[in-house]
């Protein structure tokens, strides 16, 4: 592949690529309607496309502006993996660094085979903190 034909894109991929992307990543799938909340609903988003347009890595950060952000969403198309397509995070983090205030606190959530690349890129353990989630159903 030539990685010189990929082109970083501001803003999210449209709606089918983000729902893929998270799909064919590893990244627990969401509905149509969670994914168009997501894409409108992001402080800061980019995307990658090849040489055709399509989108083939993404990442986006939520927040509140101020203080808090939080990166999310970083996934790539497997076909394109380990091919230097963290330049969306590092896209992410100068974005924030440029647009956020002074002082504000960047945090992710980061699987195993991300976490030496975001420690690459100036992120520290937390510990001895540790991420928690909830997944809200209707039968609660």
């Amino acid at each position: 592949m030539d990685t010189n034909a990929l082109r970083l894109v501001e803003g999210p991929p449209p709606l089918e690529h983000y729902l893929r992307l998270r799909r064919d990543s590893g990244l627990t799938p969401v509905r149509a309607d969670q994914g168009a909340a997501a894409v409108t609903g992001s402080w800061s988003a980019c995307h990658v496309v090849d040489a055709d347009g399509v989108p083939v890595a993404m990442g986006r950060v939520i927040g509140d502006g101020g203080w808090y952000f939080h990166l999310v969403d970083v996934a790539t198309d497997p076909g394109h993996q380990r091919q230097g397509l963290g330049r969306v995070v590092e896209w992410l983090i100068a974005d924030v660094r440029t647009r956020a205030p002074e002082g504000a606190y960047l945090s992710l959530v980061g699987d195993p085979p991300g976490q030496r690349l975001y420690r690459t890129l100036g992120f520290d353990d937390v510990a001895p903190s540790l991420g928690m989630a909830m997944v809200l159903g209707a039968d609660d």
